[in-house]
């Protein structure tokens, strides 16, 4: 039998290499920017064409190479940085196997430009596909320039499996800004396609952070510092009141590389509680200072994964430390011991205050309760409206209006909603007859500001009055994405929203669908955007309170669940636009989404998979007085 087992050709084996480590334009300027710290720059330009499939430029001032050492970057683990196994573990370098140019170069066009500090000439290179196309020297400036042209212009499938240019860009600003946080002393600028994003010029880290995120990071950052016998932290927290639901903008560096960690991520999370919610997210960027013999990097091809000796220890010091800045801030409520309430007269008129405030209260909610047990004899004769006139927005109150007067609403036409093959989205054909029941209904009332209690003749109807809206909305923000119909009303005084850059490529990418909800989005420089006018059927009183939040939400389902554009977008204005626990709705309002709910294509299950409504029968009912 002949020999089957053979050498793969060096081109063949590195494209093999390059699926781990270039996995998209992200992932080659991730590699790119690291070499251009590792070479001693104080300035990096970065270039960037077509979200990088088409170019990747990086231009850094530091020490260049020779003619030898810029031909042997380019041959797979060729690297300056290791010479033994021993040096694995005393690593302070972001590279160290030289892989890296190897791996760009086999599935991109690559030039490289380079001079060292006090030659005459440099050294221009020319690879493609691994091959040598042309090696001469030339004038440059001192540095390195390397670009990355036409990426996977021989490997056409993984071509095919890049996103759009949206997406690609936000993968890149994203390995920008982490490369750009963890070395705040170096200038760092960033152009996309003639326009520059990011100019950060060298600094100290909390005005990095002010460059990379905005200027609205600048009031609610929290210095944070530990220094222990075993690890060294420092960097910046957020203040709680300003976490949101996503992730995205947590950061730890050890010994400057970024790194993902869900267990430290847990110990910040940790520090936090009580101040925020479980859902929360705080913002962070710390850095972790550590014995490199302390820790093992090479765990995962892209390094961002490390493993500790003493991962404990490192966990306790974190949440410490981010305990100790959080009390040192007067984030943490503090009571005050030298105030004695006994002898002070503030304290005897607020409290008088507050005696005759709940007192005006007391008696109101006895005004109201008459009020309501008089209407509750009158219901039977109330008037019902018909199912196709439920198409319509309730304005939130937090007030109590004794005499409620009913509001006109628009009618609509009934939801021709797309349908998706899930428990929550799955029609019971013994929903519809409440419909039917509802002719003969009684009182209609709220418990807790939470459920809508509904009289039928054969029972109880109980629902749940957020998760009813936000399926009522939802079908309905469907139905307009579908068929692009969503009006729009207007801004009197159009605010701007300055968002960080993969926020703003984010909203360019949906641009199209916001649009057939309502909203108008202009773009209003790199960075920024204005808001001409929102959904016609929103009761809003903050158009920008309301973008931002219809973002984060955006996100957030992104990242929890697997859904096209439209149905998450869908998803998150329901979501937010919903009434909430809480709410205090009249008899009209209460009445008006009941009828909406039943109008439904799928009115069972609210958005999350929850019910949205029980049915108490009569029958029950009496079972629980007879024996």
């Amino acid at each position: 039998m002949s020999d089957v087992i053979h050498l793969l050709p060096d081109a063949i084996a590195n494209q093999i290499a390059a699926g781990e480590v270039v996995q998209r334009p992200a992932s080659a300027l991730k590699e790119l920017l690291e070499n251009a710290v590792d070479a001693g720059a104080t300035k990096v330009q970065v270039l960037v064409k077509d979200a990088g499939k088409t170019l990747i430029q990086v231009i850094d001032d530091g020490k260049g190479m020779s003619l030898t050492d810029a031909r042997m970057s380019f041959e797979r683990h060729a690297t300056s940085k290791i010479r033994n196994s021993d040096d694995l573990f005393s690593i302070r370098t972001f590279g160290f196997r030289g892989e890296a140019l190897a791996s760009i170069a086999a599935v991109a066009q690559v030039e490289m430009k380079t001079r060292q500090k006090g030659e005459e000439l440099g050294t221009l290179i020319q690879v493609e596909g691994s091959d040598v196309k042309k090696q001469e020297p030339t004038a440059c400036p001192e540095g390195t320039c390397i670009s990355m042209k036409n990426l996977f212009f021989n490997v056409p499938a993984r071509r095919n499996f890049l996103k759009s240019n949206s997406v690609e860009m936000k993968h890149l600003v994203e390995e920008f800004q982490r490369v750009a946080l963890s070395y705040p002393q170096i200038g760092f600028t960033l152009i996309q396609n003639d326009m520059e994003l990011f100019n950060l010029s060298p600094g100290k880290l909390s005005q990095r952070i002010v460059g990379v995120f905005g200027k609205s990071y600048q009031e609610q950052l929290v210095a944070c510092q530990e220094d222990t016998p075993h690890l060294n932290i420092k960097g910046y927290i957020g203040k709680p009141e300003n976490s949101k639901k996503t992730r995205g903008e947590q950061y730890f560096f050890v010994n400057n590389r970024f790194i993902k960690s869900n267990y430290l991520h847990h110990a910040v999370v940790n520090a936090y509680e009580g101040l925020m919610s479980s859902d929360m997210q705080p913002f962070y960027v710390l850095f972790l200072e550590i014995d490199p013999t302390h820790i093992d990097i090479n765990v995962h091809p892209t390094k961002t994964e490390i493993k500790f000796d003493d991962e404990r220890t490192v966990y306790a010091v974190i949440r410490s430390a981010v305990k100790q800045a959080l009390g040192a801030h007067n984030v943490v409520p503090t009571l005050d011991f030298s105030l004695d309430v006994n002898f002070s007269d503030n304290w005897k008129n607020d409290h008088q205050q507050n005696f005759d405030v709940k007192k005006e209260n007391t008696l109101g909610q006895e005004v109201i309760q008459r009020e309501n047990s008089y209407k509750s004899f009158q219901s039977p004769g109330v008037k019902k409206q018909s199912v196709s006139g439920w198409e319509r927005l309730f304005e939130q109150r937090d007030y109590i209006q004794v005499d409620e007067q009913p509001r006109g609403g628009s009618s609509g036409e009934d939801a021709d909603v797309l349908t998706f093959s899930s428990k929550a989205n799955e029609n019971e054909s013994q929903s519809l007859p409440f419909l039917e029941e509802r002719e003969d209904s009684g009182a209609t009332f709220q418990v807790e500001l939470n459920f809508i209690v509904a009289q039928m003749s054969s029972g109880l109807l109980i629902v749940d009055q957020q998760s009813a809206h936000e399926r009522i909305l939802y079908e309905r923000y469907i139905k307009q994405l579908n068929q692009a119909s969503g009006a729009s009303q207007q801004c009197l005084f159009p605010p701007h929203v300055q968002l960080s850059q993969s926020d703003f490529a984010l909203v360019m990418d949906i641009k199209e669908e916001l649009y057939s909800l309502g909203f108008v989005i202009v773009e209003f420089g790199k960075d920024t955007v204005l808001i001409q006018g929102v959904p016609a059927d929103i009761q809003v009183n903050n158009e920008k309170t309301l973008f931002e939040g219809l973002l984060e939400q955006f996100k957030h389902f992104r990242s929890e669940l697997s859904l096209d554009k439209r149905e998450n977008l869908a998803r998150s204005l329901a979501r937010k636009s919903a009434i909430k626990k809480g709410t205090r709705l009249d008899t009209a309002e209460m009445e008006a989404i009941v009828g909406q709910l039943f109008a439904c294509q799928n009115p069972n299950y609210g958005l999350s998979g929850n019910k949205t409504f029980v049915k108490l029968d009569l029958q029950k009912i009496h079972g629980f007085f007879t024996k």
